[in-house]
């Protein structure tokens, strides 16, 4: 998978911009808020439809404009496909060979991106959320059913929420809906711990050696998901009955709090190494390999699933990493993966072993 091209109309503070990319390695050098990674943002946004740094679609669109147009050509193993998509206050279009979908579900996934930002390390040490989202954003590239099942968990999940709180405030006395609501966010919730787990398992066949490399065989890495209650490991259907259980023994406590206490929407992973949780026990140093292994077992799973390589994008995180650790995320990239750096200086970066990289030097939003 190769980005040919891209332009920008009022996208974060690019008037117009218009790119043309080397197939194999992008470097956007330039001093901090002059727009390196709204450039690398712009490619995760028009693969995904959401930005990793904000919830806010006004946030994306340029002071003073309405609107924020993105578009790329992607040259793919089954052939070249345009992806356009609008940003307003109205909302998003999304097009594929610029035919409109109706549903985001439909374009999502034509374009496969992993990122690496030196904010990943949150991924150990950050809240559960945190993990939640990766598990999320990760899994709607490459499962167009889990995008569906995940966007009507919430809507019944939202339902649910506020039937209870009605419920709490005696404005309503109906249990056996809140029976039929707690029976459809079970079915969902189940299919949506299955595909979790499953996806942490396929990353585990690549997880494993990776790691090995990297710590010089020194640490087994393992990804453990955790549900409430629930054992993870059994099929949908007695997920489903499980969780639905679950949900009963709690109802008298989430009458309490108006809110659902258990389910996919609290669930986590853990990471372990040598049978110890590396986010109370792990250094910095084991965190750092522990998602640098995650990323490149991430490029493996999506070239397994998919049939192409995604394209990666590390933003401003080679300089943090040392050189044992570069040198095993540009070996994993050499000549296979299209890859889109930004940072503010070459020194320090070990690119000598990876083809003659495109620089663009960014300034003020544009290319100097």
């Amino acid at each position: 998978m190769r980005l040919q091209e891209i332009e920008l109309r009022n996208f974060r503070n690019y008037e117009h911009l218009n790119l043309k990319f080397d197939p194999a390695l992008n470097v956007f050098l330039g001093e901090n808020a002059q727009g390196k990674t709204n450039l690398l943002e712009a490619i995760y946004v028009l693969a995904l439809v959401r930005s990793h740094r904000t919830n806010s679609n006004q946030e994306l669109i340029r002071w003073g404009s309405d609107f924020a147009k993105l578009q790329t050509v992607v040259q793919k193993n089954t052939g070249r496909m345009t992806l356009d998509l609008v940003l307003s206050t109205a909302g998003k279009k999304a097009a594929l060979n610029h035919l409109e979908k109706k549903r985001l579900s439909q374009y999502v996934g034509q374009l496969n991106v992993v990122l690496f930002a030196p904010e990943d390390l949150k991924l150990v040490k950050g809240a559960p959320s945190v993990r939640r989202r990766f598990l999320d954003m990760e899994l709607g590239q490459i499962n167009a059913n889990y995008l569906t099942n995940n966007s009507k968990y919430r809507q019944v999940l939202k339902q649910r929420n506020n039937y209870l709180k009605q419920l709490r405030s005696k404005k309503v006395h109906d249990l056996v809906y809140l029976d039929v609501i707690s029976d459809q966010l079970a079915g969902f919730g189940a299919e949506l711990i299955a595909a979790r787990f499953a996806f942490l398992r396929q990353l585990q066949t690549y997880l494993t050696n990776i790691h090995n490399q990297l710590t010089q065989k020194q640490e087994q890495l393992q990804l453990e998901y955790q549900a409430a209650g629930i054992d993870p490991t059994q099929n949908v259907e007695k997920l489903y009955q499980e969780l639905l259980n679950q949900l009963k023994k709690v109802q008298a406590r989430d009458l309490a709090l108006g809110s659902t206490s258990i389910g996919p929407h609290h669930d986590d992973f853990r990471f372990m190494v040598n049978g110890n949780d590396l986010q109370k026990f792990g250094s910095q140093g084991q965190q750092r390999s522990a998602v640098l292994s995650l990323k490149l077992a991430e490029i493996e799973l999506f070239h397994e699933q998919v049939g192409d390589y995604p394209i990666l994008l590390l933003d401003d995180v080679l300089s943090e990493l040392d050189q044992n650790r570069q040198t095993q995320l540009l070996k994993a990239i050499q000549n296979r993966i299209q890859t889109f750096i930004t940072t503010t200086s070459l020194d320090g970066v070990k690119l000598a072993e990876m083809p003659q990289p495109k620089i663009f030097q960014i300034k003020a939003g544009g290319i100097v």
